[in-house]
């Protein structure tokens, strides 16, 4: 019915600055829509795939299931193995804060498992990182003191586990 209009090639770098206040402002289907129009001109571009791949999980409290599966595909075209590790990370931190924002019988177990494999994560990024860059540390910390500070975050039972195995 309508025709997305493309953008040019020298509208992109304002397009990108753009994307990111709009994640700023709390609109990531905003910044979705400007990433998917950059990728459209450019589909290997990694700072616009880096700012879609957050623009969807800033949608992971209004959109868990969809936009996780969305988040994944992105992270398979990171070209960098430190960014796909890290943002890798970024994917569970967030999954663990969205299921705590919606509190059910699991939450806490699930917030729990999510969390330890970011921490998986922004360890080997650390690993990994450029010299200077810390973000994988200060993740790491972030989810310490989120376990820390939240008693609901817990190892689900052993019981429990066993039985869902069996």
């Amino acid at each position: 019915m309508f025709q997305l209009k493309r953008l040019s090639a020298e509208a992109i770098p304002a397009a990108l600055e753009k994307a990111e206040r709009y994640r700023l402002l709390n609109e990531p289907g905003e910044a979705e829509s400007i990433c998917r129009d950059i990728l459209e001109v450019e589909p290997e571009n990694q700072q616009a795939l880096r700012a879609l791949f957050l623009a969807l999980t800033d949608q992971f409290p209004r959109h868990l299931p969809t936009a996780v599966n969305k988040a994944r595909a992105i992270l398979e075209r990171l070209e960098e193995g430190y960014h796909r590790i890290y943002y890798e990370g970024i994917l569970w931190e967030r999954r663990a804060k969205a299921c705590l924002r919606k509190p059910g019988p699991h939450s806490g177990h699930i917030a729990y498992d999510s969390l330890r494999r970011a921490m998986d994560c922004f360890e080997r990024a650390a690993d990994q990182r450029p010299s200077g860059n810390e973000d994988a540390l200060l993740r790491w910390n972030t989810c310490v003191r989120l376990l820390e500070a939240n008693p609901k975050i817990a190892p689900a039972p052993e019981e429990a586990v066993n039985h869902l195995l069996e």
